[in-house]
């Protein structure tokens, strides 16, 4: 990733659907002005979902997505269909690409249903708007509707403009520390290199944090744990902040003093995402499933974990998700919970199986698609925390971790 690119999980997510032959990579190409997909009078030319960042004025930095069609059918049918509706679990706004020539169908009608259910923005996009004569674009047109023609760029600059009133998220504003730290604040980054650590880069919530540091004026101080003891002392008490990589929290709580707030990455990304309080709750599960609390059937087995990454990446001897974080449950509980490992979009529909889900961060992963798998949970009476939260309660630090945010803002 270049270091002037934004992040996907902070780029508006604009998800085109609709049925097979409809236009939709037509206009997708239309609207971003590149063959960005593969255009085809053969019906079902789309197969899978089709991602793309840039910079779409006057949007700015966003990931267009092109589906397949949602009336697809037989078996190879089906799948895409169900591609699709996962595309839903992401996206900020919707386009719904109609062939204007022949009106809304079953399948669009049902699509319209499904994006007010899941609370998502949508327009109508009536496409081949020069096949089809005033007096009827007139009796179809209704609010969030726009008559367009991608053959001819007819509407197009008004489709962007109608999709850009309908994008704004809660990311554009919220701050990952800079509403915790003052210009001119001194604050220290703790990142390990270890085996673990990605060769010749900082992995994505560290970027972030380092950028929102820098534009509120603060000082960042980037060092290892090893070096940390040394650091502060050299710094002679004029920290303000110190952030952590969850892995290290245990070292890490000894060496800083207690007038100094302490967080970590994980924990920032939480709330970034608009989920601390949920993931809060979700690690006081760990002491239920300890006996610290009432348990149900989970006494006549072991519990059933599962752990959850946004990202795919290769696994190390040491990962934190599949080895250090399932060996600091074992010694925090005293039990062998069963385990199960997910990544990517591999988040299961299903979750009644599971007696608690831990996330990563979901650094990966913008707003939308974190609160609906924490949606998802909820709505399944499944506790869901995260990696940075569960290992600040097993070190009996996490009161302390989230000082600041009860001090200086409403968590």
């Amino acid at each position: 990733m270049s270091l002037n690119d934004t992040p996907s999980a902070n780029r508006v997510h604009i998800g085109f659907f609709g049925c097979r032959n409809a236009g939709k990579s037509s206009l997708v190409n239309a609207v971003t002005g590149q063959s960005l997909a593969v255009v085809s009078d053969v019906a079902g030319t789309t197969t899978d979902p089709v991602y793309k960042s840039m910079e779409l004025l006057p949007l700015g930095p966003v990931v267009i997505i092109d589906t397949p069609g949602i009336d697809d059918t037989g078996e190879l049918g089906e799948l895409r269909v169900s591609k699709t509706r996962q595309v839903l679990a992401k996206i900020d706004v919707a386009v719904l690409v109609v062939d204007g020539s022949v009106g809304l169908s079953a399948a669009d009608r049902e699509l319209t249903e499904l994006f007010k259910e899941k609370n998502i923005n949508y327009i109508i996009a009536y496409n081949k708007s020069d096949l089809v004569k005033d007096d009827i674009q007139v009796q179809n047109s209704a609010e969030n509707s726009i008559w367009v023609s991608a053959e001819r760029r007819q509407g197009i600059e008004e489709l962007k403009e109608l999709i850009g009133k309908l994008t704004v998220t809660d990311t554009m504003t919220r701050r990952l520390v800079g509403d915790l730290i003052q210009p001119g604040d001194m604050v220290v980054l703790v990142i390990p290199i270890d085996s673990a650590a990605p060769k010749g880069r900082l992995i994505l919530p560290q970027q972030q944090v380092i950028r929102d540091v820098l534009e509120t004026g603060a000082t960042a101080v980037v060092c290892r744990d090893t070096e940390l003891e040394d650091t502060l002392r050299r710094l002679e008490g004029n920290v303000s902040l110190v952030v952590t990589d969850s892995q290290a929290f245990a070292k890490v709580m000894k060496i800083v003093p207690d007038d100094i707030y302490l967080t970590s990455f994980s924990i920032l990304m939480a709330r970034f995402k608009g989920q601390l309080d949920a993931a809060v709750n979700g690690a006081y599960v760990l002491d239920r499933l300890r006996g610290e609390g009432q348990r149900t059937d989970a006494d006549s087995r072991p519990p059933r974990i599962l752990i959850a990454e946004g990202c795919t990446h290769h696994r190390q001897c040491d990962d934190i998700g599949t080895v250090k974080l399932p060996g600091w449950i074992r010694r925090y509980t005293g039990l062998e919970p069963e385990f199960t490992f997910v990544s990517g979009t591999e988040f299961p529909e299903d979750l009644t199986g599971y007696d608690l889900v831990i996330h990563c961060g979901g650094c990966m992963l913008n707003e939308r698609e974190m609160k609906s798998r924490q949606g998802r949970a909820e709505q399944q009476s499944i506790p869901m925390t995260n990696y940075g939260t569960a290992i600040a309660h097993m070190n009996g630090i996490l009161d302390r971790s989230l000082r600041i945010f009860q001090t200086k803002t409403d968590i």
